[in-house]
């Protein structure tokens, strides 16, 4: 006996309200999550961090030493420590360059950063979306993807307002550089860095 197909109206899926910067980090103080998490809020979203293989946190080191080279008076170089962006995204980029010394941030989190550098494997994806339109929003001059699958460095400058992209900014100038080239950063335009040094 062939039964009936009743069709049931599809409901409308309730709105998501994502945490603000405020309320994450208000979570941490009170031991919401655990300490040895490593997350970061994108978009009020709360973003797990992948777990470091060899390469990745070969990269890391080799960057941060690096940078601590080029950028060594005026600036500090900070390893997989937050940004505060906006309300609703705190970012910890595997380095990040920012103006002064480690004592001016002690009450706050940097809001912004000369040059900001993630190292990519797995990540790319994000990297290369939602995690540029965050920096390119921001404001930040230059923003590098060290990619080390494809061995190149990817590297995002002139953050503008593009209304056809999903948060409403991007970069207009994205390039891709060999292992065998060397990039000189926007904010100390003198010194270059081969390429080779960056990858593991």
């Amino acid at each position: 006996m062939a039964g009936t197909i009743t069709m049931i109206q599809e409901l409308p899926i309730p709105a998501r309200r994502g945490l603000t910067r405020a309320e994450y980090e208000c979570a941490w103080k009170l031991g919401v999550f655990d300490p040895n998490e490593r997350m970061e809020l994108i978009e009020g979203e709360i973003i797990e961090k992948m777990t470091q293989n060899g390469p990745h946190a070969t990269s890391v080191y080799l960057t941060q030493m690096i940078l601590n080279r080029v950028f060594s008076t005026g600036y500090l170089v900070r390893c997989q420590l937050p940004l505060g962006l906006s309300e609703k995204s705190m970012p910890e980029p595997d380095v990040a360059v920012v103006s002064g010394a480690p004592r001016d941030y002690v009450q706050a989190h940097p809001t912004t950063a000369v040059l900001v550098v993630e190292i990519s494997d797995s990540t790319l994806a994000l990297d290369r979306a939602a995690k540029a339109h965050i920096y390119a929003r921001a404001g930040i001059a230059e923003y590098w993807i060290v990619n080390i699958s494809d061995r190149v460095l990817e590297v995002y400058r002139q953050p503008t307002a593009m209304a056809q992209q999903p948060l409403g900014h991007h970069y207009r100038s994205i390039t891709r550089h060999t292992d065998e080239e060397t990039i000189a950063p926007i904010a100390a335009p003198t010194i270059a860095i081969a390429i080779a040094d960056l990858l593991p």
